[in-house]
């Protein structure tokens, strides 16, 4: 069956001389994996250049319900992006971000309201001057929601400590090690108060960020099993150092 969708493009392995299998989250699809042919060949049927992190695409696509494998008739950019392919510190948080969304993104079904969002995030990475270093920050906080693993909301000052465990604030330290301390519980705070349209808000440093980023995985890989190692991690850190 012929079906038109929305993709984001997340991930692809080479195939054969001159093919890919390309994983993208689709809006009407969920997640699909889509044999690509030709598209490593000098004159292939579609660019190369369509299949890079995070990038918004229209497709029109053979559907087969069942199969590991679909196919692609035709695919264009969705809206052309101005700064992230070409800005390092956006480009490295679109590679790795695809790559948390990779092991989160297992469902083969629509979402309406996470593909939404992320559609939207992910073009305001590419509009957005300032404050990009916190963008990724944001992002995973405000994904919880629509994966249904979002932290309870307890700003009060009292509450000087989060468990990752328990997704709750405390007022004191919880007896096990997977807990955020006071200072980085401080910054997690400014993630509740500030939508994406207004990361320039959050303060902290680079040292504050890596901190926080760090807890943040395990905070995933505790309610997401979030297993295996991110390659792309060591690469975002180094540039937002």
């Amino acid at each position: 069956m012929l079906e038109k969708t929305r993709g984001i493009y997340l991930h692809h392995i080479n195939y054969s001389e001159t093919s890919i299998i390309a994983c993208i989250y689709t809006e009407k699809f969920g997640i699909q994996s889509y044999l690509i042919q030709g598209v490593r060949k000098r004159k292939g049927s579609f660019s190369k250049s369509l299949f890079q992190s995070l990038f918004l695409l229209d497709m029109e696509v053979y559907y087969r319900p069942g199969r590991d494998l679909q196919r692609l008739k035709d695919v264009r950019l969705s809206m052309p992006f101005e700064s992230m392919p070409f800005e390092m510190v956006k480009s490295s948080q679109a590679i790795f971000l695809s790559e948390v969304l990779l092991k989160c993104l297992k469902e083969e079904e629509p979402n309406a309201d996470l593909f939404d969002f992320l559609f939207h995030a992910i073009a305001l990475l590419d509009m957005k001057k300032d404050g990009i270093a916190n963008f990724h920050l944001a992002f995973l906080f405000h994904l919880t929601y629509f994966l249904g693993v979002s932290p309870q909301a307890s700003l009060t000052p009292q509450n000087l400590f989060f468990d990752l465990e328990t997704a709750m604030f405390s007022t004191s330290e919880p007896l096990h090690n997977q807990f955020m301390n006071a200072e980085t519980t401080a910054n997690f705070k400014q993630l509740f108060q500030f939508d994406l349209g207004k990361i320039e808000q959050i303060t902290m440093s680079n040292r504050e960020r890596s901190v926080l980023l760090n807890q943040l995985l395990i905070y995933y890989q505790i309610h997401l099993d979030l297993s295996g190692s991110l390659k792309s991690l060591a690469v975002l850190k180094e540039v937002l150092a």
